[in-house]
């Protein structure tokens, strides 16, 4: 009878659940009319551009390119246009076009060409991107759901951390998960890597939680952009196939299976014009890895060093994904996190807005600081996390403002070097024990 009451009490939602949805709905369409605004505003959005474009190209119309393209590296004035509709979705004229907003010409022969690269039924989830006719209406919406997807990825990386933070510092976290450098770059080029990163989260979590046809689902909708997660993709692998997790290879293999089935039967013909993208994508990334950079800075050294270290950071990851294999699962987030953080250096192109996939790692690092610098935490987290924020800006704008290639490459390379230097600090933390001297510092009185 009393649970009956309790439904009959609960027929309406009441005053205050009201009020709180509706603050929710102000703060979403205040929060879309400001990333519509900044939309028109901004320079960028090239990577959403190029697959916008290609939804209509597939859906055999034009589509408006005025209004938030001009400015970055100025689009040709003038009213809005209709682009011609491209047959091929993974041909040169959607390129070209994205090649004048990044370049304002068309790209030169040892330039990025910016050639659509992911498979089909990837595309496929952009479709509904496809209703809308102008662009900065399309790139707003974009960036509220990547915002979304960004502030969800910082509460999920505390999980997964096994770490529960106070709200001023979650706060802080939260706060520069949206506003870093990296978080803003992809945000501005509407860079897939902000859902990647989502997807990675959700991988790791749907393993520890054992729903392992979920996870395998997930590494098939993240089976692209290998310069973003191929060394994630390696160590999960490892760790499913090492314990067994066959739930996991099922989920992929049904997924895959399906995803394959509806492209192909919508469009049977984009299988290898999709292989010839991808090469060729491979080929121009050459001039945007880290061992150019490395071989500018280290020319008298006889052999490929750039190579060299990629070589050896595919060793790292791999040995220590079957070091971790048995090891508890905050073990195999943190092999997870290395995967990320060595990824740039492995050999494929680099773009600083990859790197917003840092924020487990880092979220990672801070929460064994945490746990193991019992006084002035607070201070040495909000410090970290200072220099973290600051750092990247103050090497941007010194490129901006004083073009020297010595900042860019220094953006290029060091965000990966410093976060796989602290993630071995951190894994000396966990493995040895009794803490060294040097642990207890944090703890002096």
């Amino acid at each position: 009878m009393a649970f009956k009451d309790i439904r009959k009490s609960r027929k309406w939602l009441s005053p205050q659940e009201i009020r709180i949805i509706a603050a929710f709905l102000i703060i979403l369409v205040a929060l879309l009319a400001l990333n519509v605004y900044l939309a028109r505003t901004l320079p960028g959005g090239e990577w959403l551009f190029m697959r916008w474009n290609a939804v209509h190209a597939f859906l055999g119309e034009g589509a408006e390119t005025s209004g938030g393209l001009r400015g970055w590296r100025s689009m040709p004035e003038g009213d809005a246009v209709l682009q011609e509709a491209e047959s091929n979705i993974y041909g040169g004229s959607i390129a070209r076009r994205v090649q004048q907003i990044v370049y304002d010409r068309i790209a030169f022969a040892d330039e990025y060409k910016y050639i659509l690269s992911d498979p089909f039924y990837i595309l496929l989830l952009y479709t509904p991107l496809g209703v809308f006719q102008n662009f900065p209406l399309t790139r707003g919406i974009w960036m509220l759901v990547a915002e979304i997807a960004l502030f969800m990825s910082v509460l999920f990386s505390h999980r997964l951390s096994e770490w529960d933070p106070p709200l001023g510092l979650n706060l802080i976290l939260i706060s520069f998960g949206l506003l870093s450098f990296f978080s803003l770059n992809a945000l501005v080029t509407s860079s897939p890597a902000i859902f990647l990163n989502f997807l990675f989260i959700g991988i790791l979590l749907a393993l520890r939680s054992s729903s392992d046809e979920l996870a395998g689902a997930l590494l098939a909708l993240a089976a692209y952009q290998w310069e973003v997660g191929g060394l994630f993709y390696l160590c999960i692998l490892i760790y499913v196939l090492a314990n067994r997790r066959w739930g996991v290879l099922a989920g992929l293999g049904m997924a895959l299976v399906v995803l394959l089935f509806v492209s192909f039967l919508i469009d049977s013909s984009w299988g290898l014009p999709y292989i010839r993208a991808v090469l060729s994508n491979l080929l121009q990334g050459t001039q945007l890895d880290a061992g150019n950079v490395l071989a500018g800075w280290f020319p008298e050294i006889p052999f490929p060093i750039g190579r060299v270290v990629s070589i050896l950071l595919i060793a790292v990851v791999f040995f220590e994904s079957l070091w971790a294999v048995n090891a508890p699962f905050r073990r195999v987030v943190w092999v997870a996190s290395l995967a990320l953080a060595a990824m740039p250096l492995a050999g494929l192109a680099i773009f600083p807005s990859n790197y917003v996939v840092l924020i487990l790692p880092l979220v990672l690092v801070i929460s064994l600081i945490w746990e193991r610098w019992l006084r002035r935490r607070f201070i040495v987290v909000v410090l970290i996390l200072f220099a973290a924020f600051l750092v990247p800006y103050y090497l941007y704008f010194e490129t901006v403002l004083v073009y020297t290639p010595f900042y860019t490459e220094l953006l290029t390379v060091l965000p990966s070097v410093v976060m796989i230097i602290a993630l071995y600090w951190m894994r000396w933390w966990v493995i040895h024990s009794p803490r060294i001297w040097a642990d207890r510092i944090g703890n002096r009185r």
